[in-house]
């Protein structure tokens, strides 16, 4: 059927007053109201931007949008992140945005109720992705690989409360590094701390700790404290709160809404409190219950041995066991850790910033095996970066330092100080950008120089080639440093050279 717009008026108004037309002679009188219908209809398709009532410009709560001052310093943050990675020898690797619904669900337990679904529209019922872990577990047991280094940045959506303050949003940006194969003890694990060390140091973020822990020793702290084994999910899920709620908050849930004993709250309370370093971790081994606990010492065992290889990367004391640490996510199975900022830098007078952790991830070994059919088991351990967290943080850096941020990259500006000149400065232009060479020029015919030069000094361009007609017979391009304003004449076959030699000692 052609579209509305491509026939006249009338000639739809024709069309329509033959549809509407009763076959009843008798309604002959009525064509005229036919046509009014016709114009009716016409009309309302003529008018696509017809008021909306009651209409508000805004995105979704929990999201946001990115200035481009904030996309310079959120590539930066990404930058180093990656590097980081690459330095390590991860490979890169991206999966869809959303996954098949059975994929994720049963994965994340108490918290499976935050994955956003999509309605079926295709004969498919899917979720949006609410970690980048699950779906890289799903590509192992799918292309049956045993090991894999890899690295992923990709956005994520969670359907929680936002709390944007503190950098939580329902959309955000996650950078994973996981290390999947079996190793020995403790290597992989290691390696993925050290990581976590190199990227907060290198974003200068400030003082820094990472707590680290064990989920078998979290599991055996249950049991040996009377949690009912149906409940360690659910407990681990509350203790994994203590970060931003209070112990006594965090014993009223697990004991008024988890239903758990306030005696078995109380000895876990007493676990949760402690935390130290090597000391702490032979202080548990020969503590009168966890040491009866076949899991926990399992875990205290690996944990003494990550102990010895953290001193050899020269990070030790940056690390701290911690008791109180759970991460509630139900796929861990070993040990966990989770960064945190000991002191947020603010300006005086301003409230420090509360963004809780900065960097998380842990051992998950049984993962993979819930996709493959067979069960194969892919040993994995892995880090996320918190770069929404970050970014909060050296955002508001940048609020109170007042920095000036460019939004381009942009190295060489051509101008001209004469009218009739586009062609050759459209010519001159395609030179450099074909030296690669990151140039720009205003489109418009005839500027004026000093608004070309305004130009330059406003959105920071280091270099101006200026192009007249005195420049065109001598054979020369004038060179302008923005900066100091010194112009020198260089020779047109030597410009690209030029440009690409102070570009270098910039």
């Amino acid at each position: 059927m052609p579209q509305l717009g491509l026939l006249p008026r009338r000639t739809w108004a024709a069309l329509l007053s033959q549809l509407l037309r009763p076959p009843h002679s008798a309604c002959i009188p009525a064509v005229g109201c036919h046509s009014q219908v016709a114009e009716a209809v016409l009309t309302s398709h003529l008018k696509p931007h017809q008021e909306k009532p009651n209409f508000i410009i805004k995105i979704p709560k929990g999201t946001r949008d990115l200035s481009p001052e904030q996309m310079v310093v959120r590539e930066k943050i990404l930058d180093m992140v990656v590097s980081c990675f690459k330095r390590h020898g991860a490979k890169g690797l991206d999966t869809p945005a959303f996954e098949l619904k059975e994929t994720l669900t049963e994965k994340y337990e108490e918290n499976s109720g935050l994955i956003y679904d999509l309605k079926d529209q295709g004969g498919e019922l899917l979720s949006l992705r609410y970690d980048l872990t699950v779906p890289f577990a799903r590509y192992l047991a799918m292309n049956k690989l045993k090991k894999m280094k890899r690295y992923q940045v990709g956005k994520v959506w969670r359907r929680e409360s936002p709390t944007i303050v503190q950098g939580r949003y329902r959309e955000f940006c996650q950078c994973d590094f996981d290390i999947a194969g079996q190793f020995d003890p403790m290597i992989p694990d290691a390696e993925c701390l050290k990581i976590i060390c190199e990227i907060l140091s290198g974003l200068q973020l400030g003082d820094f700790l990472i707590k680290v822990n064990d989920r078998r020793i979290v599991d055996g702290m249950f049991a040996v404290c009377g949690v009912p084994e149906s409940k360690f999910r659910a407990i681990c899920a509350s203790m994994d709160k203590l970060d931003k709620m209070s112990w006594r908050d965090v014993r009223h849930e697990m004991v008024a809404k988890k239903g758990l004993s306030p005696e078995v709250a109380d000895r876990i309370g007493e676990y949760a409190q402690c935390h130290g370093g090597i000391s702490l971790i032979e202080q548990m081994f020969q503590d009168p219950r966890l040491s009866q606990n076949k899991q926990a010492l399992e875990g205290l065992g690996d944990l003494k041995l990550l102990f010895e290889y953290l001193t050899l990367f020269g990070i030790a004391e940056k690390i701290c066991f911690d008791l109180s640490l759970a991460r509630g996510l139900d796929y861990y199975t070993g040990v966990i850790y989770e960064a945190v900022l000991l002191q947020t830098p603010t300006q005086i007078g301003e409230e420090p910033l509360n963004v809780g952790s900065v960097a998380a991830g842990g051992r998950y070994d049984e993962l993979v095996a819930m996709f493959d059919p067979k069960g194969h088991k892919v040993p994995c351990v892995g880090l996320s970066i918190g770069v929404e967290r970050i970014f909060s943080i050296v955002e508001q850096r940048m609020k109170t330092s007042f920095k000036k941020v460019r939004t381009t990259e942009t190295q060489v500006f051509v101008a001209t100080p004469q009218k009739n000149f586009l062609r050759e400065r459209l010519k001159l232009i395609a030179e450099l950008w074909n030296a690669g060479i990151k140039a720009e020029m205003l489109y418009k015919n005839d500027p004026k120089l000093l608004t070309q030069l305004h130009y330059c000094e406003n959105t920071g361009i280091p270099l101006v080639v200026i192009i007249g007609e005195q420049e065109q017979k001598e054979g020369v391009i004038k060179l302008r440093s923005v900066a100091s304003r010194k112009e020198v004449a260089i020779k047109r076959e030597n410009l690209v050279a030029e440009i690409q030699k102070r570009l270098s000692e910039s």
